[in-house]
């Protein structure tokens, strides 16, 4: 039979070198901690203040107040003067009769009228032209083979401006006929081949403008 055994815990020793280390890493702290705690020098904070340069604050003149502006004068304002009108009197228009030609394609002369005459003071050679019948010296009137053959027929009413000899100078179409072909054609024969006896004013042969009808009618129609 076995005898038996009291069991004894078993202590493990300190180690010396870990507790060197552990006192020496905390005396370290206990230094630094000390240091960085402690109060400044008087010459440490002086040094300080010289490297930190002071910022100067300077104040800004407010601008100097511009002069008020120079008073406004008014002045009355002057009325315009007024300018006298002269009032000119109208010029009577002669009636011009209305002359149509006959079958055979001759004009009937019309009767001369006599001219609305000119204001004293001026020249016949100056004045502008007036407006007056006019007779026929000669007026030969051809139909033209284009509107015959397209059965063209109508009255052109001419405004024909007619010199001291009876020769037209221009002829302008007041009133047409409705074909282009016989407006142009009773101008042209007019201007080109037909005369007038003159107008005459004082004795004297003058311009004018005279209404001359032309009329293109087919025969038998």
């Amino acid at each position: 039979m076995s005898s038996p055994r009291l069991a004894v815990a078993h202590h493990p020793r300190p180690d010396r070198a870990r507790i060197a280390a552990l006192s020496a890493a905390i005396a370290l702290n206990l230094a630094v901690i000390m240091i960085a705690t402690r109060p400044l020098a008087p010459a440490q904070l002086s040094m300080a203040r010289q490297l930190a340069p002071a910022q100067l604050v300077r104040f800004i003149d407010p601008p100097a107040r511009p002069p008020p502006p120079p008073p406004v004068e008014l002045k009355p304002l002057t009325k315009p003067q007024t300018v006298p009108r002269t009032h000119l009197q109208p010029r009577p228009v002669v009636a011009q009769p209305v002359v149509m030609p006959g079958t055979d394609g001759d004009l009937a002369a019309p009767p001369v009228t006599t001219p609305t005459q000119t204001p004293p003071g001026t020249g016949a050679a100056t004045a502008p032209p007036i407006e007056a019948s006019l007779a026929y010296r000669s007026a030969p009137l051809q139909f033209p083979v284009q509107a015959l053959r397209q059965h063209m027929q109508g009255t052109v009413l001419l405004r024909v401006l007619v010199d001291e000899t009876g020769k037209p100078l221009d002829v302008q179409v007041e009133h047409g006929s409705g074909y282009a072909l016989l407006d142009r054609s009773a101008r042209d024969q007019v201007l080109a081949s037909w005369r007038f006896h003159p107008a005459v004013v004082n004795g004297q042969a003058v311009r004018a403008w005279a209404r001359v009808p032309v009329s293109f009618a087919l025969q038998g129609q």
